[in-house]
């Protein structure tokens, strides 16, 4: 029986010719992206920003959404936002942080079952202190940025400085690309973007490194074949794997998109974005970039001590 190939084994297409295109393209994505987040900033969900979440269904076959900002209008909670979501019935309420700590966060749960009566049914309901908030978005910043650190300082040591610069680089990209999709579609920014934030930089440099190994391994081999050749031919006979993982989580998050529900929506949606942002930065842009970053076919691959040894006799 045939293996199935999504990729065949002599594929040659190449991408170090089309850098010319994408990274243009990728430094119009990267500015889109920022913009979006100076301009509208991120719509920071009730993790970070304290407040009160109440899901609601209306047992109407469609929610009056005029009336019930009329009714909530009236308790004097201050700011309170209406978003219907999923079908006509569903409901999203969000009210600002009260004064007088959690049992004020409490009590206006209280507030909006009396007043909305037996005409809605009550699904979810999240209370966040200003304090637990504060605490929430300071340890995601940090948890970020550590993870982050960390992953670079193992690419360093792993393979030499370009390398680490270019896997840097690249994951700068999905990450920009991914706030800037948050900032676009103003979906809350909470704990699960977090982890999108995280899960998509994994990916991102997994597949990164698997390509860099890849190139490291044809530098040993092919010392004196031209470099863009080189980066074509690691990208190649990577691809199958790029492709077929690609192609697995895409899948999965696809299911979950149209059959995981309104609550798993927005992860899912973040998740593709970064998935295909992440196989296209790996392939497009990580690689390719290290033609930039000084990485010869007749210096990198070399034992450290045989290139002082030459250096020296130069």
């Amino acid at each position: 029986m045939r293996l199935l190939r999504l990729v065949p084994d002599d594929t040659k297409f190449p991408f170090v010719r089309w850098r010319r295109f994408f990274f243009p393209l990728s430094a119009i994505l990267t500015v889109i992206s920022l913009g979006a987040f100076m301009l509208g900033g991120l719509n920071l969900g009730i993790d970070f920003r304290g407040g009160t979440l109440i899901e609601v269904q209306s047992r109407a076959p469609e929610a009056d959404l005029a009336a019930m900002r009329t009714t909530l209008g009236g308790l004097e909670l201050g700011d309170v936002q209406l978003q219907q979501f999923g079908g006509p019935r569903d409901v999203l309420i969000r009210f600002e942080q009260q004064p007088g700590g959690d049992a004020a966060q409490l009590a206006v749960v209280e507030k909006v079952r009396q007043a909305l009566g037996d005409s809605f049914e009550f699904r979810r309901v999240e209370v966040v202190g200003p304090t637990v908030s504060g605490e929430l978005l300071h340890a995601g910043v940090v948890g970020v940025a550590l993870s982050l650190a960390c992953i670079w300082v193992y690419l360093w040591f792993r393979f030499e400085w370009q390398f680490a610069v270019g896997a840097m680089i690249a994951t700068l990209h999905d990450l920009t690309v991914i706030i800037g999709f948050y900032a676009i579609t103003q979906v809350d920014f909470d704990l699960s973007a977090v982890a999108v934030v995280l899960t998509i930089a994994g990916y991102s440099l997994n597949d990164t490194v698997v390509v860099f190994d890849r190139i490291r391994e044809l530098l040993r081999k092919y010392k004196k074949m031209p470099f863009g050749e080189l980066l074509d031919l690691a990208i190649n006979t990577t691809l199958p794997r790029t492709v077929i993982t690609g192609a697995t989580a895409i899948l999965a998050l696809l299911g979950l998109t149209f059959f995981g529900g309104e609550v798993l929506s927005a992860f899912t949606q973040a998740m593709l974005v970064g998935v295909i942002i992440g196989i296209y930065s790996t392939t497009f842009i990580a690689a390719p970039i290290l033609i930039y970053l000084g990485v010869r076919t007749q210096t990198v691959g070399e034992a450290p001590a045989q290139a002082k040894v030459e250096a020296g006799a130069s």
